[in-house]
């Protein structure tokens, strides 16, 4: 069992209360078994989350909108666990849909995982929902430093010359001005 998994089945066995239905779905490797559990009403959270880091893992793309809502969670250890299945699953839609979440104002206490997972994805919507996220996030006493932090390490990764005004920026902004030295140093020189 690797390391995501493990930490995963710790806090869902934690949350069920070490029941037996959690330790059935812990260890069926059966897809359809699996997929059931995303779609049969009354199912649990940690059922659900479980169920979609199992099948998102493997690769199995009816993980997916599961795994977005979960993207999207206010529990930060969720948002996690489905961003490194998404990571993993492989579909075309998880860039739109981590670069929607991202950039959303509303749910901007809950981006800093759909801000590493575009980082990771290196996908051509990646650059441009880092660079709109970082935008907003240099205003005045603007509570979200992570989600900035995050950003200016995503665009410094990514090495997309595009984030050289953003990067320039936060250079005026104390919590991020190292990260972004080291960002634009990523960059390449402008001719």
């Amino acid at each position: 069992m690797d390391e995501e998994l493990r930490s995963l089945t710790e806090r869902s066995r934690a949350e069920a209360g070490g029941s037996v239905a959690h330790e059935r779905l812990v260890a069926t490797k059966d897809a359809e078994e699996l997929a059931a559990v995303l779609i049969e009403p009354g199912q649990p959270l940690w059922a659900r989350e479980l169920a979609a880091f199992k099948l998102g893992t493997a690769g199995d793309r009816r993980a997916f909108e599961a795994l977005v809502l979960l993207l999207n969670h206010r529990d930060p250890p969720r948002c996690a666990t489905a961003a490194r299945a998404l990571a993993r699953l492989g579909d075309p839609r998880t860039a739109r849909a981590a670069a929607a979440l991202a950039t959303n104002e509303l749910r901007v206490a809950y981006a800093l995982h759909p801000v590493r997972l575009l980082t990771e994805l290196r996908a051509p919507e990646s650059v441009p929902a880092l660079i709109t996220t970082l935008r907003r996030r240099l205003t005045p006493h603007d509570p979200y430093r992570r989600v900035a932090l995050a950003c200016v390490e995503g665009l410094g990764a990514l090495g997309d010359a595009r984030a050289r005004p953003v990067l320039d920026e936060a250079l005026a902004h104390p919590a991020l001005a190292q990260a972004a030295v080291r960002a634009l140093s990523r960059l390449p020189r402008p001719k």
